[in-house]
């Protein structure tokens, strides 16, 4: 699952936070030396990197720009591990506790980037040669990279959600475009249901996957700048709702809790399910499966709307550098060659990952790419999520949720009850 929080990462997070050895307020610690670096050229030795992406599909992109890399600066090394991106965040946190087994570079998804950083876990970066052109980079995806007014990652690629669709089985049930509203996607996808025999929507039981739904009625999970927890609201408990009803309508079949991203995905891919939810990082697979091998099969749309907004959220990943990395200038150098424009641009053309750079969307080979232009405008209106040290331990208790609304175990109102709960477990001084 690509978005997963697996309970053992609330444990553990909470653990480090209150025990690790290099925790505290990092923001206090020196601020690091220039490169010693006169000649970047003439650096040396071996880093390790922790890359997330689906080796299938996306890792060949990524490896072929390291590739790049050595032939530039024969005198690094570098060593690609690809970890899976629901194991990466608690194995990374638990070899930088011990000390020994962390990258020294590692792909951090934006909600992970801050907690790391008020653990101890993260290089600052400011003044380094891995921070280059900063005022480049998009506003939201650089927001993530900051803890306590200091930058600890570079801004990878970002990215969002929205509606992905069969544009053949919606036109045949009588829809020669994407629904716009919550309220049309039930129509259309009982309208494919009836006249097609496929499913209309298939959904993805995970998290992040319900915050277009509740951006969308006015709703969120926390107020940071008031420090109040928001999710126990009369719009939060609507958006729960509309999904449950969803199921229960059968415009959506009753997804299974576990693998239900898996099975989402392969639904849309073999015409078994007309529409889902998912992000930018999902199309190199999608246009894998058989009724996207024409690729203008595929429909691509902003999240329908609830009864405020169409409110999709932002995510994305970084370039983050261990503290405890033996190897700093090598990485640094890493980092700042990985996050170019013309990497950036390479990314974007191949795999379609969403450039942080703005002056990647000028590159001929980013403006070829229709879905990255599909994707660009609904990137410019995601709601951003709270880059706080907890914010990667707000999912479990919201998949908690979901899963018992998806088995019939609890109501809307019960779930954002209970889910309002557990937050005051984390956030203990907030109201």
């Amino acid at each position: 699952m690509r978005r997963a929080f697996p309970a053992a990462t609330i444990v553990a997070a909470l653990a480090l936070a209150v025990s690790a050895c290099g925790g505290g307020d990092s923001g206090s610690a020196a601020a690091p030396a220039q490169s010693a670096a006169a000649d970047p050229s003439k650096i040396s030795g071996e880093i390790t990197w922790w890359d997330t992406v689906r080796p299938d599909s996306e890792g060949p992109t990524f490896q072929a720009l390291i590739n790049e890399f050595q032939a530039k600066y024969p005198n690094i090394k570098v060593k690609y591990v690809n970890v899976p991106s629901d194991q990466a965040q608690n194995k990374f946190q638990t070899a930088a506790q011990a000390g020994s087994g962390a990258p020294d570079v590692i792909r951090s998804e934006v909600a992970w980037t801050s907690q790391f950083a008020s653990l101890g876990y993260l290089q600052p970066l400011d003044g380094t040669r891995a921070v280059e052109n900063e005022a480049d980079f998009l506003p939201s995806p650089l927001s993530s990279t900051k803890y306590n007014g200091k930058a600890y990652a570079v801004p990878q690629v970002t990215d969002t959600l929205a509606l992905l669709y069969n544009k053949k089985l919606l036109k045949e049930a009588g829809w020669d475009k994407a629904p716009t509203t919550v309220e049309e996607l039930k129509k259309a996808a009982l309208d494919v249901k009836e006249k097609t025999g496929v499913n209309g929507i298939a959904l993805n039981v995970d998290a992040y996957f319900l915050l277009p739904f509740m951006y969308g009625e006015g709703g969120d999970l926390l107020d940071v700048q008031n420090k109040k927890i928001a999710v126990n609201s009369p719009a939060n408990v609507k958006a729960m709702a509309a999904v449950d009803d969803l199921i229960k309508s059968g415009a959506a079949p009753k997804p299974a809790i576990q693998d239900s991203y898996a099975n989402a995905m392969t639904a849309l891919k073999d015409g078994k399910a007309a529409m889902i939810y998912n992000g930018p990082w999902a199309l190199s697979e999608v246009y894998q499966g058989k009724e996207f091998k024409d690729k203008e099969n595929l429909g691509i749309a902003p999240v329908p709307a609830g009864s405020v907004k169409a409110g999709a959220p932002t995510g994305g990943w970084n370039y983050a550098i261990y503290a405890g990395s033996k190897n700093l200038d090598a990485s640094y150098e890493f980092v700042r060659f990985m996050s170019t424009p013309e990497a950036q641009a390479k990314v974007a053309k191949e795999i379609s990952l969403l450039p942080t750079r703005a002056s990647a969307y000028d590159n001929p080979d980013v403006q070829g790419n229709k879905d990255v232009a599909t994707f660009k405008p609904i990137i410019d209106t995601a709601v951003a999520r709270p880059w706080i040290p907890e914010g990667g331990q707000l999912f479990q208790p919201l998949l908690e949720g979901y899963q018992s609304l998806v088995g019939g175990k609890t109501s809307p109102e019960d779930l954002v009850k209970t889910v309002d709960e557990k937050y005051r477990g984390i956030f203990k001084d907030w109201s």
